[in-house]
């Protein structure tokens, strides 16, 4: 016997002599509890009830556990071969009822249950250290009821580890400090929001939360104003700019209320107040608004950055614009992530669109393509490929244009499989550049442009660049 292999085996000895604790009962429990995933199935549903970095975390983990799992008993067992350990001299208390006849190295339970707790720590480390001691009794459990040699716990944790960790090729983790921006000092001071004019779109967001009482609690100086369908965000805003009554302007809503505050702001030269009241709150959490309360500090304190806005045929927008099928692949993705998470559900979302869609005939800055999506975003995105999700800056001046090509052989296979296997971004039917300004000109007649997840007019020419810098009000600097 190799000397590693003798200690390993020396070990798993000395753990079956330890004395008889009252934790023999629970761990035995443990162990079984852990069977098949169990244990962690039941914690992921608990764990998946709330949106938000948990839901996230909770799929991320199940994901890894299961392709762990695969890795771990049709591969690796069958690579090494090692039988499990002589139960002759275990305690009989110890013993499992029903013994494993599968091999031994590495332990699928302690592969499973550190995928799952290593999936959840990357979206949430609280709740991931929180459950680190549960993942390592569950590996302990296996080798003090002998069904397991140490040395095969260890490696069964490190596969299950290293197989959550490399999701982030497939669905990168977003980084908890927000994007860079500049810092501004033209924004007043506001003490409990006097001087703050706020629209509030009642539709947008979860249905069971009201902005409006939200504001109001926390700022209770503004002035509240509820869209209706007779008036919208640049309505409100616009009347208020206009009478000299606002010193500021505010907007609670999803990005595309958002991206016409901003509008208004820029008109009238005012800053603007950002509460994350949508669905997705993409540019708020960019800038590193995650909370009202967060907005309401800023508003108070008069602190503010400015950001980049870009405009497309003269309309600003905050976050993306896109020409194609970029805006229902989106939406389908959205649809589908509490399901199958983020990057299944693109892939899943990428084939139905793309089944039904037409390439689109397009010259960009004055160079032909067949396309089937042209995606251009407000400053750099990342990762880059089908599926950007954040942008670590607001204020590079350039605007990011991504393509999907559609004048390759089976162009529609390649992809959904790219994007299935990760690796648009190095696909031939991947393209990408940088640029201050876009032209793009359709050759396929009238397309409509979507931007900040709204529909903008019909055109043929469409023209992306920069426009003048916003103030938002944010507590940070830089």
């Amino acid at each position: 016997m190799s000397s590693p292999r003798l200690w390993d085996a020396r070990l798993h000895a000395f753990i079956g002599r330890l004395p008889t604790t009252p934790a023999d009962r629970w761990l035995r429990r443990l162990s079984t509890y852990a069977n098949h995933g169990r244990l962690w199935l039941v914690i992921g549903v608990l764990l998946g009830i709330r949106k938000g970095p948990l839901r996230r975390g909770v799929i991320r983990g199940l994901g890894s556990m299961a392709v762990s799992s695969a890795l771990v008993n049709v591969v690796l067992k069958r690579i090494f071969g090692r039988v499990r350990p002589d139960l002759e001299n275990l305690q009989t208390h110890r013993r499992l009822r029903r013994e494993p006849g599968s091999l031994s190295f590495p332990s699928g339970h302690s592969s499973s249950a550190a995928a799952f707790v290593t999936g959840v720590a990357m979206e949430s480390p609280l709740a991931g250290a929180a459950l680190a001691p549960v993942a390592f009794g569950v590996g302990y459990s296996r080798v003090h009821v002998g069904v397991h040699y140490p040395g095969d716990v260890v490696a069964g944790l490190a596969v299950g580890g290293a197989v959550a960790v490399a999701t982030q090729h497939w669905w990168r983790v977003r980084p908890k400090q927000a994007a860079r921006v500049r810092t501004a000092l033209d924004a007043p001071a506001l003490p409990e929001g006097e001087g703050l004019v706020v629209a509030v779109n009642p539709r947008s967001g979860p249905d069971d939360y009201d902005p409006a009482e939200d504001i109001r609690r926390l700022l209770p100086r503004a002035e509240v104003l509820e869209l209706t369908p007779e008036s919208g965000v640049d309505e409100l805003l616009g009347e208020a700019a206009r009478s000299g009554r606002a010193k500021a302007l505010g907007v609670a809503g999803g990005d595309g209320s958002v991206a016409a505050a901003a509008a208004v702001a820029l008109e009238h030269g005012l800053p603007l107040a950002v509460i994350a009241a949508g669905t997705l709150n993409h540019f708020a959490r960019d800038v590193g608004l995650e909370t009202p309360q967060d907005t309401a500090n800023a508003v108070v304190a008069g602190q503010a950055v400015r950001v980049d806005v870009a405009e497309v045929n003269g309309t600003p927008f905050l976050n993306t614009a896109s020409i194609g099928a970029y805006l229902e692949m989106v939406r389908r993705r959205d649809r589908l992530s509490g399901r199958m998470g983020k990057w299944l559900a693109l892939t899943v979302a990428a084939a139905q669109v793309l089944r039904r869609q037409a390439p689109v005939q397009l010259v960009v800055n004055g160079r032909p393509l067949s396309v089937w999506i042209v995606f251009i975003g407000n400053c750099l995105y990342t990762p880059r490929g089908l599926s950007p999700a954040w942008r670590p800056r607001l204020e590079d001046g350039l605007l990011d244009v991504q393509y999907l090509r559609a004048d390759l052989t089976f162009g529609r296979t390649r992809a959904v499989l790219a994007t299935l296997l990760g690796i648009s971004e190095h696909a031939r039917s991947y393209g990408h550049f940088e640029a201050e300004e876009v032209t793009v000109v359709s050759r396929s007649g009238l397309k409509q442009v979507a931007f900040d997840g709204e529909m903008g007019e019909k055109a043929t020419e469409f023209r992306f660049r920069k426009r003048a810098e916003l103030t938002v009000y944010c507590c940070r600097t830089g």
